[in-house]
């Protein structure tokens, strides 16, 4: 897909600055130029490429329901990368460089991969049980030539690996059982991050009563998308 195209198409992913604040998300009006930076060539190169590779894998196996490329970029990639910007909004710099995150039901790599993208120094682990879409996310990661990433057959509840700054959890099945696995992974003091529906909200307060949650912040170009992070408070 053409780039400068994917770079229109995620534009209003990228149209404010923001950052997390007690009080929830705000955005930032000053930026210095390098704050204010979209994505560069080469990252749009390889969003461009990931989306060749799931079209071609999407003929053959149901990795999303999304056939037309432009609503790839923008129900996918600019989700994930809201979410990144979110998250991570040093993820260029050193001060995220030594973050781990963890991406629990990862599927076609939403939203754990696009930000792996955003901030290539991340530690990212990507938690999946369905061995098609495994094999999926390494050919995806190969031909990126993404790195420090560890791919993890099986679900949340059988992890072991080390806990998380981050853990997401996007649009997976069994989600009232994926909730507390993804919990479960999160350090004292990281955060737990639901790219959700509205209406999951209060279920999602329900089953994790140790994290603290942030007012919901809604997705851009979506009527009832939103991004829930809580932050698991000190054990």
């Amino acid at each position: 897909m053409d780039t400068a195209r994917i770079a229109e198409l995620l534009q209003p992913f990228f149209a404010a600055n923001p950052a997390l604040t007690p009080e929830g998300l705000s955005f930032r009006t000053g930026s210095s130029p390098e704050e204010s930076e979209v994505l560069s060539g080469s990252q749009l190169k390889q969003i461009s490429t990931y989306i060749d590779i799931l079209l071609r894998w999407n003929a053959r196996i149901n990795l999303t329901s999304v056939r037309k490329p432009e609503e790839i970029v923008t129900r996918h990639f600019g989700e994930s990368l809201f979410a990144a910007r979110c998250l991570l909004p040093h993820g260029r710099s050193s001060a995220d460089a030594n973050a781990r995150l963890i991406d629990v039901g990862s599927g076609a790599g939403f939203p754990g991969l696009p930000i792996k993208i955003f901030a290539p120094a991340l530690h990212l682990a990507l938690i999946e049980s369905n061995h098609k879409k495994v094999a999926f996310l390494r050919e995806v990661i190969r031909f990126l030539t993404l790195t420090d990433i560890d791919v993890f057959t099986g679900r949340g509840e059988e992890y072991n690996g080390a806990l998380a700054d981050v853990v997401t959890l996007r649009a997976v099945e069994r989600f009232e059982a994926a909730l507390p696995a993804a919990a479960r992974l999160v350090a004292p003091g990281g955060r737990l991050a639901l790219l959700i529906g509205e209406a999951q909200l209060d279920r999602t307060r329900e089953l994790t009563p140790e994290f603290l949650w942030l007012p919901p912040m809604p997705v851009p170009a979506s009527a009832r998308r939103v991004l829930a992070v809580g932050t698991r408070q000190s054990r």
